[in-house]
């Protein structure tokens, strides 16, 4: 498995509990010999998805909307991904650049910052995507992000959406897969979160003690994460 990483978590978090890379292995069953990682933000190149069981992007504290030369060029290599039909998933960051590589507008979310333990509701659509098809309805799943897809690419189908956030899950064919909440997260990550930007929340007229309260755990994330390395395992027979 191939885990494009675009950024590091918040500082405090690491310390404690790692980087994006390590949960998200954790969170699909793997080893860490069976994952490579590549440090796109730090000038890693890219190699051939190919190569690849399937690839994961993370998310990163950068916006889209700089236009980063690394985030270009992994957007240009993303269109690849998909074009080779690699298993791809895109988490947060990676959710909104696969939208911006294939033509989605990516921008500040007008209805502010997302933080926290949130419900996410399936379309009609997710019933039949089999990266989907096992949950209800309703998902409880961590988010944190500043930006969102507001406009999907043309070619994708809409799987999920938030009180906040209308584009919060999409599908482009069948093997791409972008979720604007993070999977890898658990409740003690949500609350590193809120802790390393309490002020900030505070400053943007959030409750940061309720979210940090109403933070909690569950299986959906873990779930759709076992799926996915499921679904690339499958793919390689």
């Amino acid at each position: 498995m191939l885990i494009v990483k675009t950024g590091t978590t918040v500082s405090n978090v690491v310390a404690e509990r790692g980087d994006f890379e390590a949960w998200i292995t954790r969170g699909m069953g793997l080893r860490e010999d069976a994952v490579q990682v590549c440090r796109v933000y730090e000038g890693d190149p890219l190699p051939d998805p190919t190569e690849h069981a399937g690839v994961i992007v993370t998310g990163s504290s950068a916006m889209v909307t700089e236009r980063l030369d690394w985030s270009e060029r992994t957007a240009s290599w993303l269109r690849e991904t998909v074009g080779s039909g690699v298993p791809l998933l895109g988490i947060c960051y990676g959710h909104q650049l696969l939208a911006h590589a294939f033509g989605g507008e990516v921008a500040n979310n007008p209805r502010g910052r997302h933080i926290g333990t949130v419900d996410v509701e399936l379309t009609e659509h997710a019933a039949s995507n089999p990266l989907f098809t096992a949950f209800d309805r309703v998902l409880h799943v961590p988010v944190s992000h500043l930006q969102s897809v507001l406009t999907l690419p043309a070619q994708a189908t809409r799987l999920a959406s938030s009180a906040r956030d209308p584009n919060h899950a999409f599908a482009i064919g069948e093997r791409a897969w972008g979720v604007q909440f993070h999977p890898e997260f658990d409740a003690d990550i949500v609350r590193g979160y809120v802790a390393a930007r309490r002020e900030l929340l505070i400053a943007e007229g959030l409750d940061a003690s309720s979210i940090e309260r109403d933070a909690r755990d569950t299986d959906h994330g873990p779930s759709l994460l076992r799926r996915f390395a499921a679904l690339c395992a499958r793919e390689q027979k």
